[in-house]
């Protein structure tokens, strides 16, 4: 079968776009992507080409955006630049070269697809990329789903040459006399991937003559595999997740069935972010601790009486709560005020307690988000001060702000704004015989 049709048949089975979409191609110069975009130009897809220059080959990196704008302007295919100061970015972002490149990369690819209505983004990892990503990903430790190397579509970005080798894009970049551009420092191991490439993946090949092709076979066993979990795991957790507002809510005694399961629990609360760790902990309490909580980078999981909690901490909502004098805690969102009255007048520097003159306290006290409106006297000051105001000081994100509760007196005066600023006029006195402690947890 002639390359073109293999393409053609490749892109169809795989799903990776329609004939009539119009696609942008990331195209940096070297062999792969320049017959990526030739072999997409001659089957007559509707392409623009973007090209990056990271500015980090000096001359090198300005004759690979010559080339591939000549490539383009010879064809009438609309063409795309950018220059990035790639190392400036890497040490203020504290990332690796690659890894800047990439994010700079994609993102610019992103804003171009959407700013021109392209369908996709293609770029030209091939069979090589593949493996290599497999050794990479077992390095880093990412598990079973690691070990599927690189999908040939996610979200917008589709691979067209992903099944070809390395050997068939030398052929026919020979064929069709493409111009391309060696970059050097693909030659260099400095990079982890040129080290799995130049050092790790030939010793390999001397051991295994059809090493690539059992390679290609196990990481289609890999994603079998892979795919066949997540399904199972789906299913356990459309039984197990009720959506509900602002909330996921979990049947207490459902989870206790597998809760013991600490791959299966991983797995469950993976789309979560949630470390094994952290679920191994939740595992150890058997969720019998009432209030417990356990924390990933994007979401909270709490234990209530008879059932377990998930909150997306962006869109944990702020209700109004009370606060009664009897109540020794209240339970906000996804974290706990609790309230205890004592004699200690000590000070508590401690940003999330606070320690109130109780002889000021008008029950019941209410917990709430923040209005337009709203005034407090910051501690150490007699003047008033707007919380939108006090927030703007605090360079508090917008999204945040609604997350803030305020601590409000049964009269309408603001006691706290929880976590960052007592009202002057709650504070403890020389004459104060009892006091009110307030802990955000």
């Amino acid at each position: 079968m002639e390359i073109l049709d293999r393409l053609s048949e490749y892109i169809r089975c795989e799903q990776l776009c329609d004939p009539q979409d119009r696609l942008l191609l990331g195209v940096s110069g070297g062999k792969d992507s320049m017959l990526m975009a030739f072999l997409l130009w001659k089957l007559g897809y509707q392409i623009a080409i973007a090209h990056c220059n990271f500015q980090l080959r000096d001359a090198e990196s300005d004759l690979d955006e010559q080339l591939v704008r000549q490539f383009a302007e010879e064809r009438g295919i609309p063409f795309y630049h950018i220059s990035f100061e790639t190392q400036r970015y890497a040490e203020e972002q504290q990332l690796s070269i690659q890894m800047s490149a990439r994010a700079l990369r994609y993102q610019w690819f992103e804003e171009l697809r959407t700013a021109h209505d392209f369908a996709a983004i293609a770029v030209a990892h091939h069979q090589q990329d593949h493996i290599e990503t497999v050794f990479i990903n077992l390095a880093r430790g990412t598990g079973l789903r690691g070990l599927r190397g690189i999908a040939p579509k996610r979200d917008r970005i589709i691979r067209p040459i992903l099944w070809m080798s390395h050997e068939e894009i030398v052929q026919t970049v020979a064929q069709y006399h493409v111009p391309y551009r060696d970059d050097q420092s693909n030659f260099s191991n400095k990079y982890t991937r040129n080290k799995v490439r130049l050092d790790i993946l030939p010793q390999f090949r001397a051991l295994q003559p059809q090493f690539d092709q059992v390679m290609l076979e196990n990481i289609e066993r890999f994603t079998d595999s892979y795919n066949l979990l997540q399904r199972l795991t789906d299913t356990i957790r459309q039984q197990l997740f009720i959506a509900a507002v602002n909330r996921t809510e979990i049947d207490k005694n459902s989870l206790l069935t597998y809760v013991k399961d600490i791959p299966l629990l991983y797995e469950l609360f993976r789309p979560y972010h949630f470390e094994k760790n952290i679920l191994a902990d939740l595992a150890n309490t058997d969720l019998s601790h009432i209030g417990s909580r356990f924390e990933s980078d994007s979401h909270v999981i709490v234990v209530d009486r008879t059932q377990v909690f998930l909150y997306d901490k962006n869109l944990v909502p702020l209700e109004t709560y009370e606060l009664q004098q009897d109540d020794t805690k209240v339970h906000i969102a996804a974290r706990t005020l609790s309230l205890s009255i004592s004699i200690d007048t000590s000070l508590n520097l401690a940003r999330n307690v606070a320690k109130v003159d109780f002889a000021n306290l008008v029950f019941p006290l209410t917990v709430r988000s923040w209005s337009q409106g709203d005034r407090f006297m910051p501690l150490g000051m007699n003047a008033s001060k707007k919380i939108s105001d006090f927030f703007i000081q605090k360079k508090i994100p917008l999204l945040e702000k609604d997350q803030i509760p305020l601590l409000v007196n049964g009269n309408g005066e603001i006691i706290w704004v929880v976590g960052y600023q007592l009202d002057n006029r709650y504070r403890i006195k020389e004459n104060t015989k009892k006091v009110a402690t307030f802990v955000y947890s």
